[in-house]
């Protein structure tokens, strides 16, 4: 059966990442990494509210506080951001010896605490992805190392168990997670991607703890079970799909983050929704993310 795949933000983002749904708001948050913006929308009987902020530092990654604030990961490292006012203020830099090194993608455990990852962008294909953990005290570890490239980082609905796109080598990985203690352990390959599927991104895990990942340059979704068999897949009009999420107000709808970055003004023609927010409505459900405390 297919699927209605709505295009419901016209945003042009160069790659629109990083999908939040904030359940209080009944709005979604996402943000384009290249052009320094935050996004949001907010839809109601009255119409829809689109709303969009330029910070001050390229954010890859946005989740919620506790305080009702945000936790961001910024290309520079973790990071605070107000959204009343605006305000920006960076964490921790562990990488401000290393400048072909770059943060990416991130989620809170069960617990509060954000789980982050790293890149080489300048090359990218090259094992210097770290794994890093930041506490409600604003304290960063190491957890893991040499990854072509952290991407999609999700949970399962317990909590126990990690999942990791490593995206330049073509391959979803799995952790067991302590959620009391905060460690990895039983790092595993949980599945393959073919090549002509695109490059895994973007994780989201739902309330069956099944896992999703959206294909950069694979123009598509695709859901995993646990045992990392994949059941199904959905097919994007456009063929950077960078990320995904669940909202809505019973939390069925997925949507989708887009990208432009790198296609030509004639592949830009061919596919004109590429950077743009869409909206597919389904029968599967997702769970609400935890919130950083710190």
């Amino acid at each position: 059966m297919a699927q209605l795949i709505e295009r419901v933000v016209s945003s042009g983002c160069v790659i629109g990442e990083a999908p939040l749904w904030v359940p209080e708001e009944q709005a979604l948050y996402w943000t384009d990494t290249e052009s320094y913006m935050i996004w949001s929308l907010r839809e109601s009987d009255e119409g829809s509210e689109i709303r969009k902020w330029s910070i001050s530092l390229p954010v890859t990654a946005l989740m919620r506080r506790e305080n009702g604030r945000f936790i961001l990961v910024t290309k520079t490292g973790p990071a605070v951001w107000d959204p009343l006012s605006n305000t920006c203020e960076l964490i921790a830099n562990p990488l401000v010896e290393h400048p072909e090194l770059s943060f990416n993608d991130g989620a809170v455990d069960r617990q509060g605490r954000l789980v982050t990852g790293t890149m080489n962008h300048v090359d990218h294909i090259r094992e210097d992805g770290n794994l890093y953990q930041l506490d409600e005290h604003f304290t960063l570890k190491l957890m893991d190392s040499g990854l072509s490239v952290a991407n999609g980082i999700s949970f399962s609905p317990e909590g126990d168990t990690l999942y990791v796109s490593e995206q330049f080598k073509g391959r979803i990985l799995a952790y067991d997670y302590d959620s009391d203690r905060g460690t990895l352990k039983h790092k595993r390959i949980f599945a393959e991607v073919p090549q002509e599927e695109g490059l895994p991104d973007g994780l989201v895990v739902d309330a069956e703890g099944y896992v999703w990942n959206a294909r950069w340059g694979g123009g598509r979704i695709v859901r995993f079970s646990p045992e990392g068999r994949k059941v199904h897949e959905i097919i994007m009009p456009v063929p950077i799909t960078a990320c995904l999420a669940f909202g809505g107000e019973s939390f069925h709808d997925i949507y989708v983050t887009t990208g432009c970055y790198g296609m030509d003004e004639a592949e830009k023609r061919k596919y004109p929704g590429s950077g743009d927010l869409y909206r597919i409505r389904d029968s599967f459900a997702g769970v609400i993310e935890p919130r950083f405390r710190g």
